[in-house]
């Protein structure tokens, strides 16, 4: 985008001025050369969203920002129901608390490198991965009405896992306000045999060792050090998120028109936050998060089961989980009030500061575990929230790298064969379903991830604890 139509706040601060409709400017967290990197369409999602009821301060692109459905990817929206305020799906996106769970082995790099050939062999057999995958938890219907209450506790309650989980996820495990009554039988169906399945496209599980400590403080209160090795897993609600997404896009276009409320495209269809409409897509969109993380607790099961039939000595603990596809109800300072918001993140992570009640009281003084997920053949990054991040953004980071090229685009320019021989020439082992899902994946169809990171960095939204780059890489 033109650099030279915002005002610039900080180096890493940008605003666009409101106007027309706009009911808020504008505000992207990136570096000069990022915010040039903009998409045009990205700019105007940005505007698009600052013209919704209710909005508050700003509408908001992460560092990672790029084309998205109705919001950009890496977009934060924060509503307020006493002001008319909406739920968009559009703000949510269609993978439904998609997220990144990341868990310390206890183990070193050279620790883990004799038996990663072998390790890397057992985690693709035994965790399900691809498009369509299914796993070997079969669920009726009630089953999976369970699974959308419980979240991770009920996952735990069937013994994936350990009850000391649960303090190490967003919400304790489990989102409250969900009602399965709310999701179409469609949607369960599709999630009969998906429960503990990492699916296709970007999601990951990932062995990851810690190359870089920027803040050892920190690291230490997250129980990280020089080398240590960590299993990040990167997945969502699956199918039923999607078919969520689905079913709810006719009830919210019907709620636009019947609350008579004016969008600017039709991706933003939404419905007021204390309609009928809101509060049964709301509970759904519970009902989804609790899908996920219920998914990544049996995932992480499964790793545990993979590295004691290899490495019986690793002792897998959970640093933390959380989601970048969510609305969320939670209390923030708007002027000089204590306002209770919807906040809809949409591929940005929350990141909230020291003394956050939501915070696990291991980690409360220093904030909150940000993970950000790069590609496989980079690194990725493990921050922790600010309290600057808390005024500037509702306790928002990026998520990951944000897409450079479609996938489309990606296939067109590596072949999926010749990437993984790339990458294993540098000592990155990938067991992949498919060669075409990892030529979309290639890393060169992603923004520079530490620009990205650096950013969030520097805009004073989360600051950087660790870097980690990949030693194997399970892909659908």
């Amino acid at each position: 985008m033109d650099i030279k139509s915002l005002g610039k706040i900080t180096d890493y601060i940008w605003e666009m001025a409101a106007e027309g409709e706009m009911r808020v400017p504008g505000r992207i967290f990136a570096s000069e050369a990022l915010v040039e990197e903009l998409d045009d369409n990205v700019v105007k999602q940005i505007r698009n969203v600052a013209c919704l009821p209710g909005i508050q301060k700003a509408s908001i692109a992460m560092p990672d920002a790029h084309w998205g459905y109705g919001f950009p990817i890496g977009g934060v929206g924060a509503f307020d129901p006493q002001e008319g305020g909406i739920i968009s799906m559009g703000g949510i996106g269609f993978d439904i608390s998609c997220g990144v769970r990341t868990m310390r082995t206890g183990m070193t790099r050279d620790d883990i490198q004799p038996h990663l050939e072998k390790l890397s062999d057992r985690l693709f057999a035994v965790v399900p991965a691809g498009l369509g995958s299914e796993g070997k938890i079969r669920l009726n219907q009630q089953q999976i009405d369970d699974v959308l209450v419980g979240g991770a506790r009920w996952a735990v309650s069937k013994g994936y896992g350990r009850k000391e989980d649960l303090i190490y996820i967003e919400e304790g495990g489990v989102m409250d306000g969900a009602d399965p009554a709310n999701v179409s039988s469609t949607a369960k169906q599709r999630q009969f045999r998906e429960v503990g399945t990492l699916g296709s496209g970007n999601h990951y599980l990932e062995i990851q060792y810690v190359a870089e400590v920027y803040d050892e403080h920190v690291a230490t209160v997250f129980g990280l050090y020089k080398d240590d090795v960590v299993i990040s897993v990167h997945c969502g609600s699956r199918a039923l998120g999607h078919q969520i997404g689905t079913d709810y896009l006719k009830t919210l276009a019907e709620a636009s028109r019947k609350y008579n409320i004016a969008i600017s495209d039709r991706e933003l269809v939404c419905a007021p936050i204390d309609s009928p409409e809101g509060r049964k897509y709301f509970s759904a969109v519970c009902a989804g998060i609790n899908c996920a993380l219920a998914n990544r607790q049996v995932i992480s099961h499964l790793v545990r089961e993979a590295f004691s039939d290899v490495i019986p000595k690793a002792r897998i603990s959970l640093l933390y989980d959380v989601s970048h596809n969510t609305c969320k109800i939670e209390e923030h300072i708007v002027g000089n009030k204590t306002k209770r918001l919807f906040i809809h993140r949409k591929g940005a992570t929350r990141a909230f500061g020291p003394g956050r009640k939501e915070i696990p009281e291991e980690y409360r003084a220093v904030g909150q575990p940000v993970l950000i997920g790069g590609t496989m053949g980079t690194c990725s990054y493990i921050l922790a929230g600010t309290e600057s991040g808390m005024t500037h953004a509702f306790g928002s980071a990026c998520h990951g790298a944000g897409r450079a090229l479609s996938r489309t685009q990606a296939k067109k320019k590596w072949r999926g064969d010749a990437l993984l021989r790339d990458l294993a020439g540098k000592g990155i082992i990938i067991r992949a379903h498919s060669y075409s899902g990892a030529a979309e994946e290639a890393p060169g169809a992603y923004k520079d991830v530490t620009a990205v990171v650096d950013a969030t960095h520097k805009a004073g939204l989360a600051k950087k604890v660790a870097m980690v780059k990949p030693m194997a890489c399970i892909k659908g």
